[in-house]
């Protein structure tokens, strides 16, 4: 099965990948300044959001995110280490790879999330909603015609778009 685990913190983004979610990043800034409402393309699907801590910012703004698009979102806290079993840790991204569309990662050890990816069959994002994510940089991008804050999540909504959209 290819590994669809989907950005470690530290890799970068494609010049095309960059461009390609300005673009769309750029389209939900210009109806938010116009008042629209942001287009729900993630209607029924279903975004698992997997976490070490409890709901901390970056939970909530990957939330927000997905939400206003229409995604339905789960929550939940993960006792997965590197010392849990492959089989377990196998089981589990199958089992995550059923029930949602994607999973979003914040503060789980990279290579576990990479195995969640390589195993769940499903786009698994690795600390999309974190500042050292590559994404972050492009929100900046978008300039100070919105808030920093919704230009991150303007981002964060083209990525889950082009992800699972």
């Amino acid at each position: 099965m290819p590994n669809l685990a989907m950005h470690s913190s530290t890799a970068a983004l494609s010049p095309q990948k960059e461009a390609s979610l300005l673009g769309r990043a750029r389209l939900l800034q210009r109806a938010a300044l116009e008042g629209t409402a942001p287009p729900r393309l993630l209607r029924g699907k279903n975004l698992g959001l997997l976490s070490k801590a409890g709901d901390d910012e970056a939970l909530a703004l990957l939330r927000q995110a997905a939400e206003e698009l229409g995604a339905h979102v789960a929550t939940m806290r993960s006792s997965l280490s590197p010392a849990t079993p492959a089989q377990e840790l196998q089981h589990t991204a199958r089992m995550l790879g059923r029930l949602y569309d994607a999973v979003a990662c914040e503060g789980i050890d990279a290579a576990l999330v990479q195995q969640i990816g390589q195993h769940a069959g499903i786009p698994v994002h690795d600390g999309a909603a974190a500042d050292s994510h590559p994404t972050a940089a492009l929100a900046g991008l978008l300039g100070e015609r919105t808030a920093p804050a919704d230009n991150r999540r303007f981002v964060l909504q083209a990525l889950l778009i082009e992800s699972i959209g």
